[in-house]
């Protein structure tokens, strides 16, 4: 605990106590405790992260989680309706939104998309037992049967402006991968896109949630209504978090 502590982690007592309970032995603590004095996120370390009340498998270089994202699982699962509702985690990291959904409603279809393999391969550790993860970019290895079918896109897109990326905490700023962090200039590139093609994808009364930074919401909303989509912004104090919704119009296909 003194070595976390001299190397500046805030919560030395706590994590001491969770990477004594992982390691298998002395020198494997050693390890561990190393790794972590260097600045490596806790949550790869011990092989998981705590979110809505699930273990998550994350790896080194995957994006970790976060407790605010608790509040798009909420919203998302508030919104999926019906027998048995299709899900799709957009930009899935390790799958920990679709994961949870998973658990916290009885049943849906869920499928997953990311970029990156190694997330994939977490995502499909997560999710094995709920739904199919694809490898992809957004929406482009989802099978095209699903087009005009999704009742719920949840979506945690990369939203950090590029030149605040180097205000970051280190965590976040050296392990974790850019495309996971890196919105573009203003934020909001990747969110454009998941915009652009989201009204092919919803089924009619569908929603699309997106997290965004508060300071953001307004023109997220603003992407989102340009593409035919009705816009709304909600957020949690409790959580730092905020999430714009985006809704298809149910007469938006009609004839």
């Amino acid at each position: 605990m003194a070595r976390l502590r001299a190397s500046g982690c805030v919560y030395a007592e706590e994590e001491a106590q969770l990477l004594l309970a992982a390691a298998g032995g002395p020198e494997e603590l050693a390890s561990m405790v190393a790794r972590r004095a260097d600045g490596l996120p806790l949550e790869p370390i011990l092989g998981w992260a705590e979110f809505h009340g699930l273990r998550i498998t994350v790896e080194p270089e995957v994006f970790v989680p976060r407790r605010r994202t608790e509040f798009l699982v909420d919203q998302a699962a508030a919104l999926a309706d019906g027998e048995r509702p299709v899900v799709v985690d957009l930009c899935c990291g390790a799958g920990a939104v679709g994961a949870a959904l998973a658990a916290a409603l009885d049943r849906i279809e869920l499928y997953a998309t990311d970029l990156h393999p190694t997330a994939v391969r977490c995502a499909r550790r997560n999710i094995a037992h709920h739904g199919r993860v694809y490898e992809g970019d957004l929406y482009e290895p989802l099978p095209t049967a699903l087009r005009g079918h999704v009742d719920v896109l949840a979506v945690n897109a990369p939203y950090v402006p590029s030149e605040s990326l180097g205000t970051m905490p280190p965590e976040a700023r050296v392990h974790e991968p850019r495309l996971a962090l890196d919105g573009g200039a203003d934020g909001l590139d990747t969110q454009r896109r998941v915009a652009a093609e989201a009204p092919l994808w919803l089924a009619p009364g569908g929603h699309l949630l997106i997290e965004t930074g508060e300071p953001q919401a307004q023109r997220t909303a603003d992407v989102l209504e340009r593409n035919g989509l009705v816009p709304r912004v909600t957020g949690s104090e409790d959580l730092e978090a905020t999430v714009v919704i985006g809704t298809l119009r149910r007469e938006a296909r009609e004839p």
